[in-house]
């Protein structure tokens, strides 16, 4: 009999039955959110994606002073290029003129 008022009840404030069980869901949760456990649970959480973090931006700033490196010394490696080009080109000149002076004399 008791059971037959509660289901009763229960079918004809749905309304209110679920508005009852939202505030008890939050309360719930509140305290939940509050306990100490939570709270060091998300603390380490919060810590390890702050380390995650700090670590890929060291590895960003390692790759990215390898990359200036490596473009410093193709850098380099042209301009020896360039230099040797332009030695070996004043060396021809200094010979062809050295033969035209020859053949003029």
């Amino acid at each position: 009999m008791v059971h037959r008022k509660i289901v009763g009840y229960a079918t004809e404030h749905k309304a209110a039955l679920i508005f009852a069980a939202g505030i008890a869901t939050a309360v719930v949760g509140k305290k939940i959110l509050e306990s100490d456990v939570v709270k060091e649970a998300t603390t380490n959480a919060v810590a390890g994606v702050m380390t995650v973090k700090k670590d890929a931006e060291d590895k960003v700033e390692e790759i990215r002073q390898d990359a200036e490196a490596l473009a410093c010394e193709e850098e380099c490696e042209e301009e020896k290029v360039e230099i040797e080009v332009e030695e070996v080109e004043e060396k021809e000149e200094k010979k062809t003129s050295k033969k035209s002076k020859k053949s003029r004399k």
